[in-house]
């Protein structure tokens, strides 16, 4: 069956995924950015927990010394790390970007760049990148993470050309609304990071924390991107691009065929 490392197991989809594919015989390195959420996880059961902040390059380098030294290989690597940053796109400084892209984006390409010199020794392996639906549209006061989303869409679609022949495949995951801690944190994300009394979406932003739960349909469980990643694992050519519940299969769909007038008006609705 393998072995999988898997970023940003302390809760949502990276734990449901290394507890869904463990019990199905996979051999899991599920990390974690805080030292007490790895030992959570080898508390649950998971010996091979570690300790990775994806934007540590020494923590990174760490991992993948430590799977090679145990299993001599490294057989997928899925880059699920990463959180939102609300916010209208006037109201984030640059700084805060930047730091949205530092997990989202720069991680993961820095966990990307470490492991594919051992793939290409081994001359094989499979990379999953965690994008979104966000990756292929955009709603309104998600500016920093669309555009995280977007730029890992640009850097795999790029790498997918670059590997070809090399016996890597890479795989983007098109998530959509998840079961998860994702927006809890996101809502924490937005009261530290935005001036939300002094902004004119003002109101839009008090709504949003208000909300008890996300008003986006079509939710999921987070096994059902554990389904795929297995489903990956599994298969001898994963395919490019998976989508992930039917609120992505929509809006890709209406992407493809609606003019961008009349997408952003439905996208105003819906966000």
């Amino acid at each position: 069956m393998g072995n999988i490392v898997i970023t940003g197991c302390s809760t949502g989809i990276g734990l449901e995924t290394s507890r869904y594919l463990k019990q199905r015989g996979v051999t899991v390195y599920p990390t974690a950015r805080k030292s007490e959420d790895v030992e959570k996880l080898k508390n649950e059961g998971f010996e091979n927990a570690m300790q990775l902040d994806v934007r540590n390059p020494e923590h990174i380098e760490a991992v993948i010394e430590a799977v090679i030294e145990k299993e001599g290989s490294i057989d997928v690597w899925f880059n699920n790390a990463g959180y939102g940053q609300p916010g209208a796109v006037e109201d984030i400084r640059t700084s805060v970007l930047k730091e949205q892209f530092e997990t989202n984006v720069f991680g993961l390409h820095e966990c990307t760049r470490q492991v594919i010199p051992v793939m290409r020794k081994q001359g094989y392996g499979k990379i999953i990148q965690h994008s979104s639906v966000l990756g292929l549209v955009s709603l309104f006061g998600r500016g920093a993470y669309n555009a995280s989303k977007y730029a890992i869409e640009g850097l795999t679609d790029t790498l997918r050309l670059e590997l070809y022949g090399s016996g890597i495949s890479v795989s983007l995951l098109n998530t959509g609304p998840i079961t998860s801690d994702f927006r809890k944190n996101a809502m924490e994300k937005l009261k530290e990071n935005v001036d939300i009394e002094h902004s004119v979406f003002t109101q839009k932003y008090h709504k949003s924390l208000e909300a008890k739960k996300s008003n986006v349909p079509f939710n999921e469980g987070a096994d059902a991107v554990a389904k795929v990643v297995h489903k990956i694992i599994l298969a001898k050519k994963p395919k490019p691009r998976y989508y992930i519940t039917k609120a992505t299969v929509i809006l890709g769909f209406l992407k493809r065929v609606l003019s961008t007038t009349l997408l952003d008006k439905i996208l105003l609705k819906t966000g």
